[in-house]
């Protein structure tokens, strides 16, 4: 999805951490809790004002959708319902189109925000990157396969040691860990090179054996 997403006005979940439900998940999109409670329907509309304001065009509604739209939203977002579940629920919407112009971009931009909030307690990196994720999904041009892979990779907690096979969060290199140096950056070395690697943990992923 292009820069145009709009980033919206925050109105995310009180608090950070990852998603919490009841029990233990083994997955956040599992988790469940009325993810989309803070953002009511007059937030979404002043997101939607705003990327149109920044992207030149006129804010506007659908005319056949937007009362329909407005109402399954207020009834949603006091919903317990599962994070994946809420995350589908952002692209149906985004589908539905309530508004004139960038739909995608705002159902998008509440979906990154959400994310941020909810993984506030992971590397910089690894929270952009699921924000992402999440945004692509709901604007469509990634799958939910894609989606839920890279959301469960970059969750997991990884410890490393020497030995341990690694690849780049985009999947770009491969290779192994050859040490761990004193300040916790990672030397390793990529698949097929002579040469060696130093990066800090949150640039890597720990690949199942």
């Amino acid at each position: 999805m292009a820069d145009e997403t709009a980033p919206g006005s925050s109105e995310a979940t009180d608090g950070g951490g990852h998603p919490q439900g009841g029990g233990e998940v083994s997955s956040p999109l599992q988790a469940r809790a009325a993810f989309l409670e803070n953002w009511n329907w007059k937030s979404v509309v002043s997101i939607n004002r705003g990327a149109c304001s920044r992207g030149g065009a006129q804010h506007g509604f659908n005319s056949e959708a937007k009362a329909a739209c407005q109402k399954e939203w207020e009834e949603l977002r006091v919903q317990e319902i599962s994070l994946g579940e809420t995350v589908d629920r952002l692209r149906a919407f985004h589908r539905k189109a309530p508004f004139l112009f960038f739909n995608g971009n705002t159902f998008a931009a509440i979906g990154r925000e959400l994310a941020f909030a909810l993984f506030s307690d992971l590397p910089m990196m690894r929270k952009r990157e699921i924000g992402s994720a999440v945004a692509h999904y709901i604007a469509g041009v990634l799958d939910c396969e894609a989606m839920e892979e890279i959301i469960n990779t970059l969750w997991k907690s990884s410890v490393f040691q020497a030995g341990d096979r690694v690849r780049t969060l985009r999947g770009s290199l491969r290779g192994k860990i050859v040490r761990i140096l004193d300040d916790g950056r990672i030397v390793w070395r990529p698949d097929g090179a002579t040469h060696e690697l130093t990066g800090l943990p949150e640039s890597l992923t720990k690949e199942e054996k």
